[in-house]
């Protein structure tokens, strides 16, 4: 899987945009226990988000979401956002952040692990 950086931050370090900053926001205050959101971008312009809690299991639901649309597009109603579209994927910590030997082991459990370029 290729991950597209983001030239405004640090290598490897992907901030939520400012429509993903109000999705990611909401999903906190619905979950209590949330200590971040995982956002996925997909190459359709669709993106998918939840909740973590504090050992990385999901704090929410799912939430599917495509940026000034009534609902996310017709690829991904078929396959649901399939993990071979996504572009780039990152977590949205809550502060304070957890430890860095948690962050990365949440990080591995909810997004994988990938050679990073």
């Amino acid at each position: 899987m290729k991950v597209k950086k983001n030239k405004k931050t640090a290598p490897n370090k992907l901030i939520a945009e400012k429509n993903e900053s109000a999705m990611i926001a909401g999903i906190i205050e619905g979950s209590p226990d949330a200590i971040g959101v995982a956002v996925v971008r997909l190459d359709c312009g669709c993106r998918k988000m939840a909740a973590l809690d504090k050992k990385g299991d999901a704090a929410s639901k799912v939430i599917a979401y495509r940026d000034s649309a009534m609902s996310i597009c017709d690829k991904c109603k078929k396959d649901h956002g399939d993990f071979s579209r996504v572009t780039e994927s990152f977590i949205d910590w809550t502060e304070p952040k957890p430890d860095a030997a948690t962050i990365k082991k949440i990080e591995i459990k909810v997004l994988g692990n990938y050679p990073q370029a």
